[in-house]
């Protein structure tokens, strides 16, 4: 039978924060941004009993808990630290697959020859991740990911959870229907009104009730909520999406500043798809309004590329289709992100870009100017430079390719 864990790191960015800068320890901390109009991109244990959680605004946040202590994220701390949790999954098995920068699913199955059980495993992990980072983990066991997901939620921080085959039903059918993956709280509350609170009473439920809900799915939904999953851990996973997004301290509503700023935005993915060696095949503009009402807008195009004139060209025609359909709507945020990604080894390099979504400049002449630009800041920093059309006035210059020099 298969053995699979799940690790999930404790309040992840907020622990980092609290390890390395004492004062922080024991206090409500909130990571995120800098100002009311930011959202909580982690909250450590302390500032949960508040009610305080990821994806909160901020405002509701201190709201809630005037004396959290709000700290900005450093990112590249995180991934550091990020990479010395992974290296100790793979000191263990090579069948890891990523979820995020603090959660991963391990097979190991094939570890238990050297390792010994799956419950030994998961303890030696915890006590190496402790030893090396500081940081505590809470990890799942069992048979498959879906239990083995569970079972690291149910006891936090710092919990051990093992899921037995013949557990299943009684760990599972007294848990409320909202531990159970991919029941969001709309369907969740749909779900209660009918009477459902249990994953025991979600998996015992007849068609009659659950069709309306969730039609073709449905029996799917009563086999999740049995415990049954076949989904295999997918070690080598690579990343399906590279994006950035701001969230503004005023709205904008004027469009040469949401021009600005989307080019900026463009600009950012541009760079990180060209450090990762990556193209990509398709352009994404997210747009949230005053309301929180969010919007996204997609377009597909070949072949593949990384430069930023091509993934900006094709995020404004995006962006001038939803202003068209809402002309006056104030934004809080805007986003730019790309997917259907390939290493851009893979590439033909004598392949045209697709003429309708590039259109100008010529591919030619941005493909020089794209990794110049990366050399000169990757030198200089990040502000060292500017393209022109991230600028709300351009001085005159190329909107693509102009730069503007900071004195």
């Amino acid at each position: 039978m298969r053995a699979v864990l799940h690790v999930d790191m404790d309040a992840f960015y907020a622990s980092v924060e609290q390890h390395e800068n004492p004062a922080l320890r024991g206090q409500p901390v909130i990571v995120g941004g800098g100002s009311l109009r930011g959202v909580v991109a982690a909250a450590s244990y302390e500032v949960r009993r508040y009610g305080v959680h990821s994806a909160m605004p901020t405002r509701e946040a201190l709201a809630r808990c005037p004396h959290a202590i709000v700290v900005k994220p450093r990112m590249g701390r995180y991934k550091e630290v990020s990479n010395e949790v992974f290296a100790v999954f793979h000191e263990f098995t090579s069948q890891v697959e990523g979820l995020s920068l603090d959660e991963a699913f391990l097979d190991v199955t094939g570890s238990r020859a050297l390792f010994g059980e799956p419950v030994a495993i998961a303890r030696a992990i915890k006590e190496r991740i402790l030893a090396r980072t500081g940081l505590t983990a809470s990890v799942g066991v069992a048979h498959n990911k879906l239990l083995a997901k569970i079972a690291s939620d149910l006891r936090k921080p710092d919990g051990l959870v093992v899921i037995a085959p013949d557990e299943v039903a009684a760990m599972l059918d007294p848990l409320p229907i909202r531990r159970l993956s991919g029941i969001g709280a709309k369907t969740a509350a749909r779900l209660e009104e009918c009477g459902l609170h249990t994953l025991g009473q979600l998996r015992a439920a007849s068609d009659s009730v659950l069709w309306p809900l969730f039609g073709r799915y449905t029996q799917r939904v009563r086999e999740r909520a049995a415990g049954i999953d076949e989904r295999p851990v997918i070690a080598d996973w690579q990343e399906k999406q590279v994006s950035a997004e701001e969230t503004f301290e005023t709205d904008l509503r004027r469009r040469e500043e949401l021009a600005a700023e989307l080019a900026k935005l463009a600009d950012r993915v541009g760079v990180r798809l060209r450090a990762k060696e990556l193209m990509a095949a398709s352009v994404t503009v997210k747009i949230r309004r005053r309301d929180f009402t969010t919007y996204t807008r997609s377009r597909s195009f070949a072949p593949p590329t990384a430069e930023t004139a091509t993934v900006l060209a094709i995020a404004r025609q995006l962006l001038d289709g939803w202003l068209a359909e809402q002309p006056r709507a104030a934004v809080r945020l805007l986003g730019v992100g790309v997917s259907h990604l390939s290493p851009a080894a893979q590439l033909d390099l004598f392949a045209a870009p697709d003429a309708a979504a590039a259109r100008k400049p010529p591919p030619r002449a941005t493909a020089r100017i794209d990794p110049t630009l990366d050399r000169i800041r990757e030198r200089f920093g990040s502000a060292a430079v500017q393209r022109a059309s991230s600028l709300e006035r351009p001085d005159k210059v190329d909107g693509f390719t102009g730069v503007h020099r900071r004195r």
